[in-house]
């Protein structure tokens, strides 16, 4: 899989992304020129960043399907990292996180091989098991609940649900299919990533009533509305180019992602808060850190996998 064996629509909707970058990149430029006494420092680290994630997503699914494995791998393991910094952590479990961070390697090994089955239970089953069997040995039982619980729920979120991104690439292709692999890829990434768009921009047109005020107080009914629709239908727009799905499939996927892409949004922000933080880290300039980036994608990218898997797999 290289990038000239990436199907047309694909390749098509990559060069549609960037038209939008440099058209973004033109209009951050005519806003610092008109106020040249506002910096716009934020919009342009916000732009710049996206100019390098585009870059590198492209280059991962362009260049093979194993590179865009290890891409994911690796974006699970930068996301672990983080998580593991933010949380505390007994000194008793320094251990037991080598063995987590081995849970990467070995879930996008299946990955790779497409053993599904091994794929689908090997975090939840056995690495749930084996941590936990891990920590009793260690012999600390002060707060062990809350360190097995925490610990559990960072691979399920970083490992586990991330790793399905990277199941999309090997899911079989029918018979004059040519929209499984990176196509399924593209469509669930740039959806989910413009319903965050878009739910920002709805919210600050048209919202009042904040939807979830303890947990992100900047989240609107009006946002959450109007994002979920704007998906919906961009869902209907591309669907025909990168999926299989028809057009009241199209319009399922579109509810499942954007209401997806909120929760999983406003999950990792309960994180944050209850954390006492307001950025997961500052890897990304303008964006924050990779959970700031990836929190929608945590709960879209599972349950959008298994939509797919369950009609068209």
């Amino acid at each position: 899989m290289t990038w000239l064996a990436l199907e047309p629509p694909v390749q098509a909707v990559l060069v549609g992304i960037l038209a939008v970058l440099i058209v973004a990149e033109v209009v951050v430029w005519t806003l610092r020129r008109r106020n040249p006494g506002k910096s716009h420092q934020e919009l342009v680290d916000r732009l710049r960043s996206w100019w390098v994630i585009f870059f590198i997503f492209v280059l991962a699914i362009g260049l093979s399907r194993t590179v865009a494995i290890v891409f994911f791998a690796f974006l699970s393991f930068l996301a672990l990292k983080e998580y593991l910094s933010l949380i505390p952590t007994r000194r008793a479990d320094r251990r037991v996180l080598f063995w987590a961070y081995l849970t990467i390697p070995a879930q996008y090994y299946w990955v790779y091989d497409g053993w599904y089955n091994m794929f689908l239970v090997f975090v939840p089953v056995w690495a749930f098991l084996l941590i936990a069997a891990r920590m009793v040995l260690v012999g600390e039982t002060r707060e062990f609940l809350r360190a097995a619980g925490t610990l559990h729920w960072g691979l399920m979120m970083m490992v586990f649900a991330i790793s399905h991104l990277a199941y999309l690439l090997v899911l079989p292709t029918h018979v004059g299919d040519t929209s499984a692999g990176p196509g399924l890829l593209v469509f669930v990434v740039l959806l989910t990533q413009l319903n965050d768009v878009a739910q920002y921009v709805w919210g600050k047109s048209l919202g009042r009533r904040r939807i979830v005020p303890t947990v992100s107080p900047g989240k609107t009914v009006a946002g959450f509305v109007g994002g979920v629709l704007t998906t919906v239908a961009l869902s209907m727009l591309l669907a025909p180019l990168l999926t299989p799905l028809s057009r009241a499939e199209s319009i399922a996927a579109g509810l499942i992602i954007g209401v997806g892409g909120f929760l999983g949004d406003v999950t990792i922000s309960a994180l944050k808060r209850d954390l006492g933080v307001k950025d997961s880290g500052s890897l990304i300039p303008g964006h924050g850190g990779i959970l700031d980036r990836i929190d929608s994608l945590t709960f879209t990218a599972p349950l959008f996998f298994h939509y797919m898997k369950f009609f068209h797999y």
